[in-house]
């Protein structure tokens, strides 16, 4: 990934989204002096200033953006400019109403939003190019600028479009992908329900139909809708590759659960110069800090393991959601911090000044509405200080213990209409097993199904659905060279077009299990079964159970009642120098961790049970140093265990043995040698 420090960012970052057309220019001078109070090193410009940047068709008005750069620059601040075609003008639209895209029930989205955009749309494609190529040739050079920002949050809050011009797009794609339709009727099982095609112009987009469409075409939809947005970044991308050559060129990312369902990350993160990421806090009743956790460790290895950067979170709540809390005091600095530790090199906010008007005023900043004698401010800038004395951790990469499975396009399939169960949630799986290893101290890389995992002791598949041969291949060679695997239900049962595995469930993992499924059987709601395992433990599940049959794997866990009283629940099975692990219910978090503890025994991996509940620790290293980050998110003072000394750097002070970390604290410590 090219570095930005030739562009003058040598630190970590630290800033936010910058709007300055919103307040009169008397303003800016004052946004730029108590940013340099504040510690302010980067901010995003431009990225919803189109209508104001070409007023009119063909209409240019710089003059505003070059005076706010220059300023920007004056102060030593850097800029990550974006390209506003996440926004085009009203005038566009009246010009080209067809680019507003069309809902799969027929209904036209109206402008007055952001993201209403047919990414199929020529004439949005030629806007977009036109105005992306006139912001670099006259700012590819500008000295203040470190790096381009394509877009917003592609996919947020529009990915798919069913117009008729996406539907010829949607052809052309399935001509590219398949060859011609006879290889689409086979993909997606138009025998069924007497479907087939004669000729690729019959098919449409997956529209709203009088009951369930094809799934294996909503899949390829998805997919199509994925790829038409990626090719409108890389297109934007490469304008500015071309004109202003050496600038890495990014787009932020959302790659929470949580907050988007539409991306493939895995292929967009081939394609940016620089992993930025989104990430706000879903107030939903789940313990906060392990979904940021799980989002910043998703983004690192989306990233293939390098730094990425944090480019938007909240200083304290937003607005968005049906209720909005306060980040209580110190929050803001271990969310901020947190993301550090886990490879972010900085911290950036959405957005530097709070919004008077506009759909987002209540949405926290930087500097709100009440100014510098706020909490927020004056912690703004105690974690502009803190985050000044982490420049040493640039570049540096966090270390990891095991690795979940997880795949886009796999949640995608699972989602589709007509399951066995509406209560079994990918997302819920992935939540559930993250946590237990959350809990169990355990820094955790995502990786791909089809990934070489040769390096991880223990991976952990929390949701596969939908699962290539090769992705079943790959597990087999991990397991045969001495990993320990652990597979949840409903795993390894389509392949890519969303048809069932020949043979038994669960069909690219059955070999590497030692198991068949002779068929599910999922709970009603409410009900509850037992499990019943070594030395009588009971363990409690709901949601899924599962008629299991052993080919080799050992049961360690039994069906004590309902549906498969009697039944393997839980089994082991040795494979070459490895372990596979299934678990054919739905457990709860404390019974996932039980199941994980035995597992772990297996990958030699000695969970850190020593250290308190909520208290995170990680590392990260590189030709810097290596660095221990503890982040107290509990209400009760804790002690970290050091393995060698080191100097704290939020503090200065040496520290040996045992690690001070104040409740709701953080503390980072560069380890001597």
């Amino acid at each position: 990934m090219p570095e930005i420090t030739r562009r003058g960012l040598t630190g970590l970052a630290f800033g936010g989204d910058y709007n300055p057309e919103q307040w009169p220019e008397a303003v800016w001078e004052e946004d730029v002096r108590l940013m340099r109070e504040a510690g302010v090193t980067l901010v995003s410009v431009g990225i919803f200033s189109w209508a104001l940047l070409e007023p009119a068709p063909g209409a240019h008005d710089f003059g505003w953006l070059d005076r706010s750069l220059d300023l920007l620059h004056d102060a030593g601040i850097r800029v990550d400019l974006g390209t506003p075609t996440v926004v085009p003008p009203a005038w566009f639209y009246r010009a080209h109403p067809d680019a507003l895209p069309v809902t799969a029930e027929g209904v036209r989205l109206a402008f007055g939003s952001r993201g209403a955009i047919c990414h199929s749309n020529p004439a949005y494609r030629a806007a977009a190019a036109d105005i992306t190529t006139r912001l670099a040739e006259r700012y590819g050079d500008h000295p203040a600028l470190a790096m381009w920002h394509v877009h917003n949050e592609y996919g947020v809050p529009v990915s798919a479009c069913y117009c008729d011009t996406c539907a010829a797009h949607f052809r052309r794609w399935l001509e590219r992908t398949y060859g011609g339709v006879d290889a689409v009727n086979e993909a997606w099982g138009t025998a069924f329900w007497g479907q087939r095609y004669a000729s690729l112009d019959e098919i449409d987009p997956p529209r709203a139909t009088p009951t369930v469409g094809n799934p294996a075409q909503a899949l390829d939809y998805r997919r199509f809708a994925d790829a038409t947005m990626r090719e409108n970044f890389t297109a934007e991308r490469d304008i500015l590759h071309r004109l202003s050559p050496g600038v890495p060129v990014t787009t932020n990312f959302m790659t929470a659960l949580s907050q988007c369902d539409s991306v493939d990350y895995w292929a967009w993160g081939r394609e940016v110069d620089l992993v930025t990421n989104d990430h706000y806090l879903i107030t939903d009743g789940r313990r906060t800090h392990v979904n940021l956790a799980m989002a910043a460790d998703l983004t690192r290895s989306v990233a293939g393991g390098a730094p990425w950067l944090l480019l938007e979170h909240s200083t304290s709540g937003v607005n968005w959601q049906p209720r909005n809390p306060a980040k209580a005091p110190g929050q803001m600095a271990r969310n901020s911090l947190a993301h550090v530790a886990r490879g972010s090199d900085g911290a950036m906010f959405f957005q530097w000044r709070q919004s008077r008007r506009g759909a987002e005023k209540f949405h926290s900043a930087m500097l709100p509405h009440g100014g510098t004698e706020t909490r927020v401010f004056r912690e703004v800038t105690e974690l502009g200080a803190a985050v000044q004395s982490l420049a040493s951790v640039r570049g540096t990469r966090t270390e990891a213990d095991a690795a979940v499975l997880w795949d886009w396009q796999s949640w995608w399939a699972q989602n589709l209409d007509w399951r066995p169960s509406q209560d079994h949630d990918a997302r819920e799986r992935a939540d559930a097993f993250y946590e237990a290893l959350y809990d169990h101290h355990l820094t955790v890389d995502f990786a791909r199904p089809e990934g070489d995992l040769s390096r991880y002791p223990l991976v952990v598949v929390p949701a596969l659905y939908l699962m290539t041969e090769a992705a079943g291949d790959s597990l087999r060679r991990y397991a045969e060279g001495g990993g320990t695997l652990v597979v949840s239900y409903f795993s390894g049962i389509v392949d890519e077009h969303d048809a069932v595995h020949e043979g038994p469930y669960p069909g690219a993992l059955r070999d590497v299990l030692g198991l068949t499924v002779e068929e599910f059987s999922p709970l009603l709601e409410g009900e509850r079964v037992r499990l019943t395992g070594p030395g009588g433990a009971e363990l409690q599940a709901d949601v899924w159970t599962e008629f299991v049959v052993p080919h080799g794997a050992e049961t360690v866990w039994t069906y004590a009642d309902g549906p498969a009283a009697g039944r393997p629940a839980v089994t082991r099975h040795r494979l070459g120098e490895g372990t596979a692990w299934y678990v054919s219910t739905r457990l709860g978090t404390d019974g996932l961790a039980t199941v994980l503890a035995r597992a772990a025994e297996d990958a030699g991996i000695s969970p850190r049970d020593d250290l308190p509940h909520d208290v995170e620790v990680v590392r990260r290293s590189g030709d810097s140093g290596r660095f221990l980050f503890a982040i107290n998110h509990s209400g009760a003072d804790a002690k970290v265990p050091l393995e060698t000394p080191g100097t704290e750097l939020l503090t200065g002070e040496r520290a040996a043995g045992r690690l001070a970390v104040p409740a709701g604290a953080v503390r980072v410590v560069r380890l001597d040698g």
